[in-house]
């Protein structure tokens, strides 16, 4: 029986770096923080260990830079901003967004969970709410909604739908739910 290491084709040059961030989130996501290791790492990105400390030095380089990695793949990748301008586009890809990559959601649920335990990632956990936060309000005041209590509930809301998405496998729930935030928010916005 082969290996996990030899079923995944190698990294390509140049492509190592953003492999390992990859591999460093599913290992978390489906394992635990715990279970975060160079040698983890290395097997579900099919390269050596040595590869993992040559490109982040440390377990917590490795860890930072795999969270604002993922904060970075799931604004990017969202609809928190249409394109668009309009608010009918507000949120609608959200629960595509995450049965695309449930991993790199429940990498960032993970996180924010284990800085309740250690407080040294606290701040990467906060950071990464508090940018998804500001997404949300400068979104909505392009709508010209202005209130930032309002965008703090409406990211609490998506990011609830997204946690429930991620545990229960809600597609359904998060689209319905999606679609009745965007005609409160165009009531508010009206």
């Amino acid at each position: 029986m082969a290996d996990a290491r030899s079923e995944r084709p190698r990294p390509r040059y140049g492509e190592g770096r953003e492999a390992l961030l990859t591999a460093a989130i599913r290992v978390v996501a489906r394992s635990g923080l715990r279970n975060l290791t160079y040698r983890a790492v290395a097997a579900e990105a099919g390269v050596t260990h040595g590869l993992v400390a040559h490109h982040f030095g440390t377990r917590d380089a490795l860890l930072e830079e795999a969270l604002q990695y993922a904060m970075h793949q799931s604004v990017d990748t969202s609809s928190i901003n249409p394109a668009s301008g309009d608010l009918r586009d507000f949120a609608v890809t959200l629960a595509d967004l995450v049965s695309a990559d449930p991993d790199l959601q429940a990498f960032q649920f993970e996180l924010v969970l284990e800085s309740r335990r250690r407080p040294e990632i606290r701040p990467h956990a906060e950071a990464i709410y508090a940018h998804y936060r500001s997404t949300v309000r400068a979104t909505l005041l392009s709508f010209g909604i202005d209130d930032a209590d309002l965008a703090d509930l409406v990211f609490a809301a998506l990011d609830g739908m997204a946690f429930q998405q991620v545990a229960f496998d809600t597609v359904d729930q998060t689209n319905r739910l999606t679609e009745t935030l965007r005609g409160i928010l165009a009531a508010r916005a009206g």
